[in-house]
């Protein structure tokens, strides 16, 4: 046993332990489904056709039954339902309006973006692993474990938990977020799990709300040239992290929190208010005429979000009022909206994708749902053919009880659920992997 096996086993204690190992098995037999599909098709294939395959996330004919069987019924943030009902065996093809993709908006270049830390440190964070855990986290680049995520806390996840962790072990994981994200997406990250954990506590239920109920994985090698990425996955939290050489493409990622804000510990800490901020900044910067296109309903769902969990392949028309509608300013705050997603990335990481994003301002729509006073309960899509965003402000629901509301009661700035994504397929930049199994020289 190595030093951080025995630190490992020291920390969790036995029940600990005990949960890993059930945990462990069944990722483990999920693990052995989603590799025995892709290398049934490597291997009946050849050349550049089975890795344009993989990289299309074609491969494999795992029927429903696939899906995690503990996964729960309820709804997921996803718009359709929650991954008791969902699937991904249908091919990844992406967010689209029409359910025709849009050819050529994302090409393999250079960005200047510095992607040397985040490898160094995933290399580091896998170093740390024991055999066994390496086994349970580190996937294909082309698997099908990209896709599995959820923001339900009951969700059957793969990979390696925090509470799987030795302390060291944590500290090497939390040295990879730090690489990864900027210092606002790393404190998001933070604040999304402490108030989970203090919620957790004031319902009395920490063994489904908690700090550490969230899971690594990493699918390929850390490399420079070749293509890589890691997810961090668990209630309100997920990040799809892809990198390809200087290129990096951070999408899907979900943030979100019951209660947004929470006294733990003599503080208060509030997180997921400067998306409902900036989105609030930008409907009342609207005309009357304006809001009048923007604004499809005075009320608010429950639930609107539309591409949450289980949903990469949703089919959206464009809503709402358009980009070239608004004046110089009232396009700064829109692209503001985005920019508090896509700032939480490293910053040359921001840059590279506000410029992309910006370039398609025209052809941006944006709809809404709800109020416009400071504290009304709204809904916002941000949605263009190279970002996709959500902020969707939810009933009270299984946390209700930490901050004295009810389970079910109306749409609150307390619940808040958002998402951005990348449509036309580069959600965990698939298409960046098909054109580069297409292309380089050495996979042909």
């Amino acid at each position: 046993m190595t030093e951080l096996d025995a630190g490992q086993t020291e920390a969790q204690g036995p029940e600990r332990e005990a949960g890993r190992r059930v945990h462990a098995s069944r990722r483990n037999f999920m693990r052995k489904v989603f590799f025995a599909s892709g290398a049934t098709a490597v291997a009946t294939m050849g050349g550049a056709g089975a890795w344009a395959a993989l990289a299309d996330d074609t491969t494999g004919t795992t029927d429903a039954s696939a899906a995690p069987s503990g996964a729960p019924s309820g709804a997921t943030g996803g718009g359709s339902g929650g991954p008791g009902n969902q699937t991904i065996t249908e091919d990844f093809f992406g967010l689209t309006t029409d359910g025709k993709r849009i050819d050529d908006l994302f090409t393999i270049h250079s960005t200047g973006v510095t992607t040397t830390p985040v490898i160094t440190a995933a290399e580091a964070f896998l170093a740390g692993l024991s055999a066994d855990q390496r086994s349970s986290t580190q996937f294909t680049v082309h698997s099908t474990e990209w896709r599995l995520w959820s923001n339900v806390d009951a969700y059957e996840r793969q990979g390696v938990s925090l509470a799987d962790l030795s302390d060291a072990q944590k500290a090497l994981g939390t040295a990879l977020l730090k690489a990864a994200l900027s210092a606002d997406g790393l404190e998001t990250t933070e604040k999304i799990r402490r108030i989970n954990q203090a919620a957790g506590e004031a319902i009395d239920n920490t063994a489904s709300f908690n700090e550490d109920a969230f899971y690594w994985t990493v699918m390929g090698t850390p490399s420079a040239t070749e293509p890589w990425g890691f997810q961090f996955d668990g209630h309100h939290l997920v990040i799809n992290y892809f990198v390809l050489g200087d290129q990096v493409v951070m999408s899907p990622c979900f943030w979100g929190s019951e209660p947004t804000s929470m006294t733990v510990d003599g503080d208060t800490v509030t997180v997921c208010q400067e998306e409902v901020v900036a989105s609030l900044a930008f409907i009342n910067s609207l005309t009357a005429a304006q809001q009048e296109v923007a604004i499809a309903s005075s009320t608010k769902s429950n639930e609107s979000m539309k591409a949450g969990a289980f949903s990469d392949n949703a089919t959206q028309a464009y809503e709402g009022l358009r980009g070239d509608r608004l004046t110089a300013a009232q396009k700064r705050k829109l692209l503001a909206i985005v920019e508090v997603f896509v700032s939480r990335a490293k910053a040359d990481v921001a840059r590279a994708r506000m410029a992309e994003i910006a370039r398609h301002l025209a052809d941006t729509y944006v709809t809404w749902a709800g109020g416009v006073a400071d504290d009304a309960a709204f809904y916002v899509r941000v949605h263009s053919p190279v970002v996709w965003v959500e902020v969707d402000c939810q009933g009270p629901g299984p946390l209700a009880g930490a901050y004295g509301a009810t389970q079910g009661g109306d749409p609150t700035q307390l619940h808040v659920h958002s998402i951005i994504r990348t449509p036309n397929g580069n959600d965990y930049g698939k298409e960046l992997l098909r054109q580069h199994y297409l292309t380089s020289p050495h996979h042909r």
